[in-house]
């Protein structure tokens, strides 16, 4: 091995094992792989760290994170079999994704064919059927005058905004209560007492603590800050409830943990059980970037009754929306002012 042909500098390595100079510096980073040093201190990789850096190389062409993958190389098939397992419901979930998307494309092209929906605005406003029935039918809470609110489709996302004062949390309070099985995730997440329960709770389910320890890795990767605001968040959206209401959700999350988030929501979980998220910021709420199963409800400030707001410009209350909402730093900067009115006998 005194060969130095036997070695290759960074660019040689990272073009014969496909990969990118900065995905193995990412890998040495993460500690997954040592290149050796020469005497001027250039990265080289000899036989052994080009079949370490293999290996890496295939389990990310699987998907996996380099977490798992860590975990794999250190505990070989015992941690492959778990890893390769969590990856192919992550897989499959995603597969059901976009196979209900080909469904609703297909059904836009009958109905263009058909003219059933001669507009965009038209079609976005449809909703799927639901046997007839509404999803969600109750009388509003105060501070509206027991109108009732009908929610024909229950998406896998939606969001629940408004301005200070609107009523945002009563209605979503409503929501988790017309929902049978639905948890309301409130603010006492965040309480010290709650974060140490939920550390117990962590250390006393070793499955639990696995399954966090994953989806917190993942969502490292992607940028976010590990924090017991998160954790808790992700340790609650761990329970066996059929649906979720997130009270304001970004609270305790920074721009890049918001942004991250969002990705593990739309394209990280394997179950599809409904969440309702509570927000006013932008990185949780991207307008750009909301997708068809999903959903936004507008609490005006004029106490008028809630409303679905499709997510395009043009669309009826959209400027409202996108005005209800900052950016994390400015939401950082109000977090914990409320709106208090005082309650109607």
């Amino acid at each position: 091995m005194s060969s130095s042909a036997q070695f290759l500098n960074a660019t040689e390595a990272a073009k014969r094992l496909g990969v990118s100079v900065k995905a193995l510096r990412l890998y040495e980073e993460r500690g997954l792989i040592a290149p050796v040093r020469t005497s001027v201190g250039w990265r080289t990789y000899g036989p052994a760290e080009m079949q370490r850096a293999s290996e890496i190389a295939a389990l990310r062409s699987l998907g996996l994170s380099l977490a798992q993958i860590g975990r794999v190389l250190d505990g070989g098939t015992q941690q492959l079999g778990p890893a390769l397992a969590e990856q192919q419901a992550l897989l499959e979930a995603r597969t059901q994704d976009l196979h209900d998307t080909v469904e609703k494309v297909r059904r836009l092209r009958q109905d263009l064919a058909a003219d059933k929906a001669s507009t965009l605005r038209e079609w976005t406003q449809k909703t799927p059927p639901a046997g007839g029935n509404p999803k969600i039918v109750l009388d509003l809470p105060w501070p509206w005058g027991g109108e009732e609110f009908t929610l024909d489709a229950i998406r896998r996302l939606t969001y629940i905004t408004g301005p200070l004062g609107s009523g945002k949390t009563r209605l979503a309070r409503a929501i988790a209560t017309a929902l049978p099985g639905t948890a309301f995730i409130g603010l006492t997440r965040l309480d010290a007492e709650n974060i140490q329960t939920m550390q117990h709770l962590i250390e006393a389910e070793p499955e639990l603590k696995s399954r966090i320890a994953t989806v917190l890795a993942r969502l490292v990767e992607d940028g976010a800050t590990a924090s017991s605001a998160l954790t808790a968040l992700l340790v609650a959206l761990e329970s066996d409830a059929k649906a979720f209401v997130v009270d304001m959700i970004e609270q305790g999350l920074d721009a890049a943990s918001q942004a991250a988030l969002m990705a593990h929501l739309r394209h990280g979980r394997t179950d599809r059980r409904p969440i309702f998220m509570l927000t006013r910021s932008n990185a949780i709420l991207n307008l750009a970037d909301v997708g068809a199963d999903e959903t936004i409800i507008l609490c005006p400030a004029n106490h008028n009754p809630p409303s679905e707001v499709p997510p395009y410009p043009g669309a009826p209350d959209y400027e409202t929306i996108a005005n209800c909402l900052a950016s994390p730093q400015v939401r950082a900067r109000t977090e914990g002012v409320i709106a208090w009115r005082p309650e109607v006998a």
